[in-house]
């Protein structure tokens, strides 16, 4: 008998016939004699809508009480996956994130987990029940409600699986996998049977939604099998996993692709040493996080200083970028929000020549500039126009023939 963690979106729980065929799909797991743990996020767009709600009382909602509202939204779908299970002769019970131990920070909003005491969801599990957790959500050491931010149900999964020492997590979603590139821009994209940490931690980093980077930093942390697969089929879905075999690391193994990026430019900077700190330690502190950094070389002590962060963080970056220009005697502070970036990700890049080539090969013939790049060992981004995203994703799927089935 195994123990299997079980995570459904909220795209699969967004009304009684989605939570009815949800139940149907645990009912068959548990039926082959597993122990089952089940994570479930709100239903639908209940979260947009308690935060719309939120910001009708209040232009800026305290975060102690958002962290309380936003976290009933996915207390309301596991009791009604508890109810269906119950109406078809299962034992179920739903807990909070609280009743099952999930201990965070107090970090409201982006809370992240510190331990888990599994006391309960063990006791639950050995009683035969099937145990439904209410995702993206903890408590502090001072009872206080908190949310792990987006995609925290994700993590909520992975986390439980790690601390229950189950055997998969397996993540249900609204697509049948990871794919070689967003399925809606490329119809000819290939699902990816499997894919190693590494290769999906910079995928979901850059772009890819399927899957929280927190959770797949978890999975590679614990070794924690992840599967990501669709809940509306019997597709067999992607396997997240550590022992991905040799054939495929020799390959681009896809592309990402990200709309919300914003530049700024401090320009005709004094280049001397605290200069940097002097600006990022208080974008840090503002809690603003940078992507892209490319220092221009010094002419005449003078140099112009580029960074990356996402649009919706964009007029907040600058109202702390601003003044301190000014203050260290720098000509002007710019900035672009029609950007966007595109990644090819792979282990292949490692250790093989050509790859950068072939992609800005691939970009220039569709007359695509580049403004700014960043690498990792198996990553190439380039940063270019907003407008230019979509057509780059197709050029790059092309040249690098991923439409081209495993």
């Amino acid at each position: 008998m195994a123990l299997i963690v079980q995570k459904y979106g909220g795209s699969s729980v967004a009304d009684a016939e989605r939570i009815r065929t949800v139940a149907q799909r645990i009912a068959a797991t548990r039926d082959k004699g597993d122990q089952v743990v089940v994570v479930v996020s709100a239903m639908g767009d209940t979260t947009d809508k308690l935060i719309n709600l939120a910001r009708q009382l209040s232009r800026q909602p305290d975060m102690r009480e958002l962290d309380r509202l936003l976290s009933t939204g996915e207390i309301v779908s596991s009791t009604l996956l508890a109810m269906a299970l119950h109406g078809m002769g299962y034992g179920a019970i739903s807990l909070t994130g609280a009743q099952a131990g999930i201990r965070t920070d107090s970090t409201y909003s982006r809370a992240r987990i510190q331990r888990i005491e599994s006391q309960r969801v063990v006791r639950e599990l050995e009683k035969g029940n099937i145990v439904i957790v209410a995702g993206f959500q903890g408590i502090t050491e001072e009872m206080d409600v908190t949310t792990l931010g987006r995609g925290g149900s994700d993590t909520t999964a992975v986390a439980l699986a790690a601390s229950l020492g189950a055997e998969i997590c397996q993540i249900y979603t609204d697509v049948d996998g990871v794919y070689t590139a967003d399925p809606s821009l490329i119809p000819e994209a290939q699902t990816l049977s499997e894919i190693g940490y590494e290769e999906m931690l910079e995928l979901a980093s850059y772009g890819a939604k399927v899957v929280h980077p927190r959770a797949v930093e978890l999975g590679e942390l614990f070794n924690i099998p992840i599967l990501v697969a669709s809940s509306f089929t019997g597709s067999s879905g992607t396997l997240i996993h550590g022992g991905v075999s040799m054939e495929v690391r020799n390959k681009v193994r896809s592309i990402a692709h990200d709309f919300d990026v914003a530049k700024i430019t401090v320009v005709g900077i004094p280049d001397h040493p605290g200069i940097a700190v002097a600006i990022f330690q208080p974008l840090s502190q503002a809690d603003i996080s940078i992507d892209t950094i490319v220092q221009n070389a010094s002419i005449n002590n003078i140099t112009d200083l580029t960074f990356t962060v996402a649009e919706s963080q964009l007029a907040r970056a600058m109202e702390v970028v601003k003044p301190i220009a000014e203050s260290i005697g720098a000509r002007e502070c710019a900035s672009d929000s029609k950007l966007g970036k595109i990644s090819i990700i792979g282990t292949g890049m490692q250790n093989v020549p050509g790859y950068a080539a072939r992609m800005f090969w691939a970009l220039s013939e569709q007359g695509i500039n580049i403004q700014l790049i960043t690498t990792s060992e198996i990553r190439i981004t380039c940063i270019i126009d907003e407008a230019r995203v979509e057509g780059a994703v197709r050029a790059l799927h092309r040249a690098f023939e991923l439409e081209i089935a495993e």
